[in-house]
C-alpha cells in the first residue's frame, strides 16, 4: 500500500500514523507537507493525523482544511482513494466538506484523554471489515473538541444510510447520537475522534486499533 501521511504546521501525530502504517503494510508512508500541491503518483491511501494544526486558530481544522494540499487529498477521495482522518484529522475533513457536521467543544469544556470503548457500528466498510458488528473496542482518545454535531436530518441521513462506523459504548464528550466515527457517502473517506494508530502493538497497551490499519490494507490490495 501506497500511503500518505499530511503534515501540517501544529500536526504531532503524523509520526505515530507514519509508525502503525509502516508496522502492518511494512512500508514507510510518504510524509507530504501541507504546502505541497499534489500526492505522490500512485498513493493509494492519505492519512491526516491529530494534533493541533495551526494551533486551532479560528476553529479547529479550518485553517488546514484551506492548506493548498487539501484539493489534492479531496481529488483524490472523489477517485475513490480511502482516506482516514483521526482526531484533528476528522476536524479538518469536516471543514474541508468531505464530511458533513462539525466538532465542537467537549460538552464538560474540559481536555479529555483516555482510552475510550467504542461501539462498532458497520463492520462492511473499508476501514472496519476486521471487526464485528456491535463488537465493544478500546482505542484512546485525546481531544478537546470531539463534540460531534449535525443538524437533525443530517443525523438522521448518517443512521439510516450506515454511516455511522464507531460510537461511543460509554459518555465522552457529549457528541449526538454518541457518534466517534463517521464514513462518507462513496464509503471511503473516515474521520473518527479516537487514535487507532495508538493501539496496534503489545506496548500500548492493547491492539483493538491494528485491525482497523489491517482491514485497509486488504481493501486496497484487493
Amino acid at each position: 500500500m501506497k500511503a500518505a501521511v499530511i503534515v501540517f504546521p501544529g500536526s504531532n501525530c503524523d509520526r505515530d500514523l507514519a509508525v502503525a502504517l509502516e508496522l502492518v503494510t511494512g512500508r514507510k508512508p510518504a510524509m507530504i507537507w501541507h504546502r505541497e500541491t499534489e500526492l505522490p503518483a500512485g498513493t493509494d491511501f492519505v492519512g491526516i493525523p491529530g494534533g493541533f494544526s495551526y494551533g486551532d486558530y479560528l476553529r479547529s481544522g479550518a485553517m488546514a482544511a484551506r492548506s493548498p494540499i487539501m484539493k489534492a487529498v479531496s481529488d483524490a477521495a472523489g477517485r475513490g482513494v480511502p482516506v482516514l482522518g483521526i482526531c484533528n484529522g476528522f476536524q479538518v475533513l469536516t471543514e474541508a466538506g468531505l464530511l458533513p457536521g462539525a466538532l465542537m467543544r467537549n460538552s464538560g469544556l474540559t481536555f479529555v484523554c483516555r482510552p475510550a470503548h467504542l461501539t462498532v457500528e458497520n463492520s462492511q466498510t473499508l476501514f472496519t471489515q476486521r471487526y464485528e458488528r456491535g463488537e465493544e473496542i478500546v482505542i484512546p482518545v485525546a481531544h478537546h473538541d470531539g463534540n460531534y454535531q449535525a443538524d437533525a436530518a443530517t443525523l438522521e441521513r448518517l443512521e439510516g444510510e450506515g454511516r455511522v462506523a464507531f460510537r461511543y459504548a460509554r459518555e465522552v464528550n457529549g457528541s449526538a447520537h454518541s457518534i466517534a466515527g463517521i464514513v462518507s457517502e462513496s464509503g471511503n473517506v473516515l474521520g473518527m475522534m479516537p487514535h487507532p494508530e495508538r493501539a496496534v502493538e503489545g506496548a500500548h497497551g492493547n491492539t483493538d486499533g491494528r485491525r482497523l490499519f489491517e482491514g485497509l490494507l486488504e481493501s486496497v490490495a484487493a
